[in-house]
């Protein structure tokens, strides 16, 4: 049998068929389904997106609705979980927490042990309606607050923020984190995602590819950059330093800048290009342009310095900074979006399932080695 050599992480290798989400990085396209994000993005909502991303087509207004009310009915929570969630030290970290609770949400799933399409798609709406809940809840628990129910009336972004603020959300808010769900949703074969496959083609749960997502996630080559652009513009305010000054002393200090740069484009992501609209627009309504400016004027710098363009992760930090987020909540954000992803790819990968077991390249000692008895060796 033959081998394709790899690139250094799998760079350039194709590793599956897949119908759900297509991307030209050459010239900055990302479709879901075919149909391109900046139409989805103008136009559709994260549960449409997220029906488009399971079934394959758009909803008509009965699916909507029906889609609609399943995934309200499944905010839900044992109260076992929200115990478990009590119990963790106030200290962890939103992710380790949300890594840990969605394997214990298996426990207390009745389809747990059922691997068909039908079981899979209701494991699908659990899990999508339960992420956020979990992340809002342990939130106000290590302030010390009361924990906010779910509002089933609400749609999917403004019941986060509700139970996350204890408030209704503005229309301007709900729609800048609806938008923001949906240029998150999927990826392709973006790290957690094929983590995510893998686990999956072993014949493993959806429990358990979802919680080696979150694991892939929670690294910042993947999840976190958003959080290291807004640590950065903290820092920056704090300093009372113009942004480009302070970007320069950390290239030279050969630090790495967050949010630039992207393996797959070659040119501006398109996500990138809604978030700075967004960015930019809510900071202007909330009397708080600064952290779009920031932001803008260290883009400039380093698309001209470095020919470098922003990343999703760029303009999302400024968004949610301006949505009253706190930063460790960025990545949980994230996770909360792509788990409309992730259940597709799952979905997908079992519905015509074969183990994804790749090969290496050697490049260790030649072989033969001799084996050299104990008392010979050096």
């Amino acid at each position: 049998m033959s081998t394709v050599v790899a690139g250094k992480g799998l760079e350039g290798i194709v590793a599956a068929n897949s119908g759900i989400c297509w991307i030209d990085g050459e010239a900055g396209v990302l479709s879901y389904r075919g149909i391109d994000i900046h139409e989805l993005a103008d136009h559709s909502t994260f549960e449409e997106t997220t029906y488009l991303l399971w079934n394959g087509i758009l909803p008509n207004q009965l699916a909507l609705r029906e889609f609609q009310a399943q995934l309200a009915l499944a905010r839900a929570l044992d109260v076992r979980i929200v115990d478990m969630l009590r119990a963790f030290p106030t200290s962890a970290t939103p992710m380790e927490v949300l890594r840990t609770a969605v394997s214990a949400l298996s426990f207390y799933d009745a389809d747990e042990k059922d691997n068909s399409h039908d079981a899979n798609v209701r494991k699908a709406y659990n899990l999508t309606a339960k992420l956020p809940m979990l992340v809002a809840i342990y939130d106000r628990i290590r302030k010390g607050k009361e924990i906010v129910r779910p509002d089933r009336s609400l749609n999917h972004a403004a019941n986060f923020l509700w139970m996350l603020n204890g408030e209704k959300p503005s229309e301007t808010a709900t729609r800048t984190l609806d938008i923001a769900l949906i240029l998150h949703a999927d990826h392709e074969l973006n790290a957690s995602t094929f983590a995510a496959r893998v686990i999956a083609a072993t014949l493993s749960d959806i429990h358990s590819a979802v919680t080696g997502a979150l694991g892939a996630l929670k690294g910042p080559l993947h999840g976190g950059a958003n959080e290291g652009v807004m640590r950065m513009l903290y820092a920056i305010d704090k300093a009372g330093a113009d942004p480009v000054e302070y970007v320069k002393g950390m290239l030279a200090a050969r630090q790495k800048i967050s949010g630039f740069g992207h393996r797959v484009y070659k040119t501006e992501d398109p996500r990138a290009t809604h978030l700075r609209k967004m960015s930019e627009q809510l900071g202007r309504d909330a009397g708080v342009p600064k952290w779009f400016d920031y932001s803008r004027a260290i883009e400039l710098y380093i698309n001209a310095d470095k020919k470098l363009n922003a990343n999703v992760d760029f303009y999302s930090a400024s968004t949610y900074a301006t949505l009253g987020i706190d930063v460790d909540l960025y990545t949980p954000i994230f996770a909360i979006s792509r788990i409309a992803g992730w259940a597709a790819h799952v979905i997908e990968q079992l519905d015509d399932n074969r183990l994804i077991r790749p090969r290496a390249e050697y490049i260790g000692p030649p072989y033969p080695s001799p084996y050299i008895p104990i008392g010979e060796r050096g």
